[in-house]
């Protein structure tokens, strides 16, 4: 126990190396209540301001009404309600996929499947399914895939390869020095430190190549990625049966949970299978209903995505002409490289005493040397709420900062 107190000892010694949690009495719309004072927030995942909808709202009031708070018990168990499965028909028609599965949040659908896909042939072999081969797996990961997906893999016990990033030719050499295993090939659609997307045309054809199976985790493209926000398949017009699409619903759809859209199979194969879907509460029906309403205004209300795309351009442009060096441009996720840790955290700390709530990436989220600040643009930002962050930018950009307490 004593080690847990000097490491929390040593922690708040580096007043400005480590992030502190700020003590908030509001939630962003952008702006928010931060300790007595009122902010902008260009971290939050809400990015077409749905969380704040008096829609939203209403929907999970009606949710509350109808059926309670929760119902303390997962479906396998408690059994299946309209609500649950509409929705997930629903997501499995954006994604253009069979069927969906729904997980309590995005990081335990990505813990609770990935643990369970290879080995779901365990438990009915218990109860005397014998499979016609007996089948061994591998895991090709991208280096640079979200926390989730790599502890999913590692609760599988399954081994792993890991390719660098989104670099299709070292991926390949991999698949093909892997021995007569099953493949799956799991990659983030839109990277979340980097704001970068996936190859995903050219990871479906290595999957049909190499005979595998494809995971794309789309928690940051599913509503805001494609033409009506269906994700990465609708950003590249493509699709197919060895993809098993992940998303959550905790970004752009502004509530919790998560889900994979797949074939009818993998989903039922799960369903008995996967202890994050049987063995834990599901998604409270009060955030299905709320859910289902978002579903309905990203579909009614196209300018949404137009509001955010725009925002995300006139932020893009203003900081390119200040030189500073982008990480990417590709996603509403706009990370601008600064290197240093603890400058990047000194970064970070002025613009919060400016009235600007901005993450600080540093590592291990990222590599030594690649610490950045992620900017995420949101629907709502005004041109006023990015000119005043971008002057702040401009200021500090080469000059070293002032701290102040």
């Amino acid at each position: 126990m004593q080690e847990f107190r000097e490491i929390t000892d040593w922690i708040a010694s580096q007043e400005h190396t480590f992030h502190r949690i700020p003590k908030v009495s509001s939630l962003p719309s952008p702006e928010f209540e931060c300790e007595g004072r009122t902010m902008v927030s260009f971290s939050s995942n809400n990015y077409l301001a749905l969380a704040h909808d008096p829609r939203m709202i209403a929907a999970a009031k009606k949710g509350l009404d109808l059926f309670s708070v929760a119902n303390c018990e997962s479906r396998l168990l408690g059994g299946d309600m309209d609500i649950y499965l509409d929705l997930e028909q629903a997501l499995a028609k954006i994604k253009g996929k069979e069927t969906a599965l729904l997980y309590a949040t995005g990081y335990l659908t990505n813990i609770g499947v990935l643990s369970a896909l290879p080995n779901s042939g365990l438990l009915p072999r218990a109860y005397g399914f014998r499979p016609s081969k007996r089948r061994r797996y591998m895991y090709f990961t991208d280096e640079f895939n979200h926390t989730s997906i790599r502890e999913g893999i590692s609760l599988s016990g399954i081994p792993k390869v890991m390719y660098r990033h989104c670099d299709l030719e070292d991926l390949r050499k991999k698949l093909q020095a892997a021995p007569d295993v099953c493949k799956i090939i799991v990659s983030d659609g839109v990277f979340s430190m980097d704001g970068d997307i996936a190859p995903l045309p050219e990871l479906i054809d290595l999957a049909e190549e190499f005979d595998a199976t494809l995971y794309i985790d789309d928690a940051h493209g599913t509503g805001v990625l494609g033409a009506t926000g269906g994700g990465i398949t609708e950003h590249f017009g493509v699709n197919s049966p060895r993809l098993i699409s992940m998303g959550t619903l905790s970004k752009a759809y502004g509530a919790i949970g998560g889900f994979i859209a797949t074939e009818q199979y993998i989903a039922d194969t799960l369903r008995f299978t996967s202890s994050a879907f049987g063995f834990t509460s599901t998604m409270p029906p009060d955030q299905v209903l709320a859910v289902s309403m978002a579903l309905h205004i990203i579909k009614t209300e196209p300018q949404r995505r137009e509001k955010l795309w725009a925002n995300q351009r006139y932020f893009v442009n203003q900081v390119e002409a200040l030189g500073m060096d982008l990480v990417s441009k590709e996603t509403c996720i706009v990370p601008v490289l600064i290197g240093d840790e603890q400058r990047c955290e000194e970064y970070a700390y002025l613009l919060s005493q400016r009235g600007y709530h901005v993450d600080s990436i540093i590592y291990p989220a990222v590599k030594r040397g690649k610490a950045r600040l992620r900017f995420n643009i949101n629907a709502h930002h005004t041109k006023a709420h990015i000119d005043g962050l971008v002057t702040i930018l401009a200021e500090n950009r080469s000059a070293p900062l002032q701290m102040t307490a």
